[in-house]
């Protein structure tokens, strides 16, 4: 059991609202009909440990997380690939959160990276049935 709690009929989103992508998102997913937990890293601090749940419900590493494109990543690091233990990437996290490359969003039991706003838009768009479609994460 993790401790992001998760519920059917409620929406977590985990962005930075000093990007245009997270805001975006932060109001394509606040449009949903469901209870909305909008969780701003830019304000609440995220623990390693959630980090880590997050990255696990995505099936990615943490440092698959981070944007290491970022201009303030490669003013830290350079532009080199950088090698480092998964606790490290998650002090990265910690300590420079604009550095979370898309927001991330739990509906229910379903964890989706958002590259775009428009991306979950298409998530809860019903099916010509009125069936909520599931989210195509290729």
């Amino acid at each position: 059991m993790g401790v992001i709690a998760k519920d059917d009929r409620k929406i977590t989103i985990y962005y930075h609202s000093g990007t245009s992508i997270g805001e975006q998102t932060h109001a394509y997913v606040n449009a949903s009909e469901k209870k909305l937990l909008a969780v701003d890293i830019s304000q609440t601090n995220v623990t390693g440990t959630q980090w880590a749940e997050l990255a696990e419900g995505l099936n990615k590493n943490i440092s698959d997380l981070i944007n290491q494109d970022h201009p303030d990543f490669e003013k830290i690091f350079g532009d080199d690939t950088v090698k480092m233990e998964e606790h490290d990437w998650l002090k990265i996290l910690e300590k420079e959160p604009q550095l979370l490359e898309f927001p991330i969003v739990i509906d229910g039991n379903d964890y989706l990276q958002l590259i775009s706003a428009s991306e979950f838009k298409k998530y809860i768009e019903p099916d010509s049935a009125g069936i909520k479609k599931p989210y195509n994460k290729n």
